[in-house]
């Protein structure tokens, strides 16, 4: 896949060099449904950055003026790839947070996977408490379609025991996506 670009990022699929920026943010990852990518070394990096530059829908989000990979985003078909439907999803280094790269990289995502994969609906999981990606999906336009309560654990208590949480499902649809603007200013 060829780059993205926007006003202070670049997307493109992960590269070796990108080992030490990856393991910044995952060697403690802040989002629960990112724990079972938590890295525990560089090493483990280096692996995953391989595994992530031959994924077709994994791309890093970097800073135009300096490289640097600040998070990633993917966006997955379904099993039937028929009904043009595509999982998405975003892991921004904290560090970084709350400066608007996340609503910049995941509008110019949304509209890659629209226009040039040609993808019909696209859909996100969030779990109820985590609130930055909720405010998120809303910026980018997304629908709250319902909450599955109890519905996937990553955790566990101090007893061993499953810590199930609610996630909610997001989506928008091409056809919206276009109405509102192709997500672009209309958006902010």
């Amino acid at each position: 896949m060829q780059s993205i670009e926007t006003e202070r990022l670049i997307l493109r699929p992960f590269q070796q060099g990108d080992a030490a920026d990856l393991f910044r943010y995952l060697q403690a990852p802040t989002a629960s449904c990112f724990l079972s990518m938590k890295l525990a070394d560089l090493a483990a990096a280096e692996v995953e950055v391989e595994r992530r530059a031959t994924d077709a829908g994994s791309l890093a989000i970097c800073l135009k003026q300096t490289g640097q990979v600040i998070g990633d985003l993917f966006g997955e078909a379904g099993a039937d790839e028929e009904d043009e439907t595509a999982s998405v999803g975003w892991n921004l280094n904290p560090q970084f947070g709350g400066q608007g790269y996340a609503l910049e990289a995941a509008r110019a995502f949304f509209e890659h996977l629209f226009h040039a994969r040609g993808f019909r609906r696209l859909y996100a999981y969030v779990e109820d408490h985590n609130i930055p990606s909720q405010r998120l999906c809303e910026k980018l336009g997304m629908r709250r379609e319902g909450v599955f309560v109890e519905f996937v654990t990553f955790t566990k208590d101090d007893a061993g025991k499953p810590i199930y949480e609610n996630t909610m499902q997001y989506a928008i649809l091409r056809r919206e996506w276009m109405a509102k603007g192709a997500g672009l200013g209309a958006l902010a």
